[in-house]
C-alpha cells in the first residue's frame, strides 16, 4: 500500500502531494527517497525522469489537471501540471494532486529535489 502523501523539497520550497490510489503511484513510493532534477516544458508544466520507469498496468489516464502529479508513459517522466490543456489521455497517469505548494513549482528548476513519503 502506498504512502498518503509526498514531499517535494528543494531549498525553502516545499510542495505536499496527496497520492492516487493506483499501481502507478505504489510504485513511485517504492522508489523513495529520490533526489531528482525539474525541468520547464512546454510552458505547461514542469517535470522530472525518474531512475526507471513505473509500473503502469491497472492504473488509468486521465485529462491535465493544474496542480496534479502526472506519470507521462511514453516518455516514463513525472510532471507537474501548473497550465494544463487538452482532453483526456491514456499515456497520462494520475500519481496524485498538490495538497501545498502549488505556488513553489519555480522553484524545483534551482536546485536538486528530495522527494520522500510522509509517514
Amino acid at each position: 500500500m502506498s504512502a498518503a502523501r509526498i514531499r517535494f523539497t528543494t531549498g525553502e520550497a516545499s510542495i505536499v502531494v496527496q497520492l492516487a490510489d493506483n499501481p502507478t503511484s505504489r510504485d513511485l513510493v517504492a522508489q523513495l527517497p529520490l533526489t531528482l532534477t525539474f525541468e520547464e516544458f512546454a510552458g505547461r508544466e514542469k517535470i522530472s525522469y525518474l531512475p526507471r520507469r513505473l509500473a503502469t498496468d491497472g492504473s488509468a489516464g486521465s485529462a491535465p489537471a493544474n496542480g496534479t502529479l502526472i506519470y507521462y508513459k511514453p516518455w516514463g517522466n513525472l510532471g507537474f501540471y501548473y497550465r494544463a490543456a487538452g482532453g483526456h489521455d491514456a499515456n497520462l497517469i494520475p500519481l496524485g494532486t498538490v495538497e501545498t505548494g502549488l505556488d513553489q513549482l519555480n522553484r524545483l528548476e534551482h536546485g536538486p529535489v528530495t522527494v520522500e513519503a510522509i509517514r
